[in-house]
């Protein structure tokens, strides 16, 4: 079932594009695209103010603002593609990842966009994956889609490739891509990937152009979480991609379902150990995972910018620290050096989750999430998928 969807104001052709330059600009993530864009109220605005803002942050050189001709340029390929650019506060942008703190502002898309907010599952596992493994994917992603729910997955060889494949009859996938939409990842997925656009719809972050890097990978595995009610893991080793896709749909409070493996085949062993702990439900067939998903879709959750004043559009997600932790009141003024120096000292390279940050620097979220945005804009640190941030390499 599709949610109802409120009527939701258009933004000209200028503000697409400035919204697309300001997305683009190195240092604007998602978090300080919404703060952004909330402050003043339009991505021209953010655009004009931005060179000062990263001045103020520390960073020395001028923002590398991509120009208007080149985001035109890139728009007017995209739709010779037949593909589109959705803005976070589009009405057709994937319902459930609007509701995700860290949803990214502009995604492209091609085929049918209907079929990023229906209820869906993630399916995620092992590129060499075994044959029950193939099959059991098979079996359920068919099943899922003749019952109406939406299969979504990264179009990755073994598991990925199989789910795609069986729910392409009723049109019910969607592949969620690391590169480009004009880029084929694996080669072999070329003919695949075609049908998804025809009858589904695949979506990515990246521009047109973009060969997928392993750093565009756990951006692919964010979509695949934030736009899934649950997440079903068919095959993972311990410490492998699978279950980076299963951490995020943890942190976006999804169902982890899993089907069980051998104990003696190591690309069963990190689903294996999530049932042993308790963190996700065992899955065998199409009725344990009916029982686990929520029978309707949540309301659309509408981008920071178009909420009401007073509701501060950068805590959704985060959990405000109990007076037990030693919070500072949200109006005690503290010295911005000395909550940037506390928290740059509980950051690495290894991203952390910033509710984290906020339990251990006993600073409110607000003053973090905006101490946290301008070491960002300041080329210092960057957000991650899940609500993590991690220092950038010197």
């Amino acid at each position: 079932m599709t949610a109802s969807l409120a009527p939701l104001p258009v933004m000209s052709a200028t503000d697409r594009i400035d919204a697309l330059r300001l997305a683009r600009t190195p240092g604007v993530g998602s978090i300080n695209f919404a703060r952004l864009m909330t402050q003043y109220g339009s991505a021209g605005a953010a655009l004009a103010a931005l060179p000062a803002r990263m001045r103020k942050a520390g960073r020395r050189e001028e923002p590398v603002i991509p120009s208007v001709s080149r985001m035109t340029e890139e728009l007017e390929r995209l739709e010779k593609l037949g593909g589109n650019m959705l803005i976070r506060s589009d009405r057709d942008y994937p319902l459930l990842l609007s509701r995700v703190p860290d949803a990214p502002p502009v995604l492209f898309t091609l085929g049918d966009v209907r079929k990023l907010s229906v209820r869906a599952v993630g399916v995620v596992g092992a590129r060499n994956a075994s044959a029950a493994g193939i099959r059991m994917a098979e079996s359920l992603s068919a099943e899922m889609a003749h019952a109406g729910l939406c299969v979504i997955s990264g179009l990755a060889r073994g598991i990925d490739s199989a789910a795609h494949a069986a729910a392409l009859h009723p049109g019910l996938t969607v592949a969620a891509i690391a590169g480009g939409l004009d880029h084929v990842y694996p080669p072999e997925n070329a003919s695949l990937q075609q049908q998804i656009a025809e009858r589904g719809c695949l979506v990515t972050e990246a521009l047109l152009g973009t060969a997928p890097q392993a750093r565009h990978f756990p951006r692919r595995n964010r979509l695949i979480a934030g736009m899934s009610q649950a997440c079903l893991i068919i095959e993972a080793m311990l410490g492998s991609g699978t279950l980076i896709t299963a951490d995020l749909a943890q942190s976006y409070n999804r169902e982890l379902l899993v089907v069980p493996g051998s104990p003696l085949d190591p690309r069963s062993r990190g689903g294996n150990q999530l049932l042993k702990t308790g963190q996700a439900t065992l899955t065998e067939n199409i009725s344990d995972i009916l029982q686990a998903l929520p029978l309707e879709l949540p309301p659309r959750e509408l981008a920071p910018w178009q909420r009401a004043p007073g509701h501060n559009p950068l805590l959704t997600g985060f959990s405000e620290p109990s007076v037990a932790w030693g919070a500072a009141p949200e109006d005690d003024w503290i010295d911005p050096d000395v909550i940037q120096k506390t928290v740059c000292a509980l950051l690495s390279v290894t991203p952390v989750a910033v509710d984290e940050v906020v339990r251990r620097c006993q600073f409110s979220v607000s003053a973090v999430l905006a101490t946290l945005a301008e070491l960002e804009l300041g080329g210092v640190v960057e957000f991650v998928p899940g609500g993590r941030v991690a220092l950038l390499p010197n």
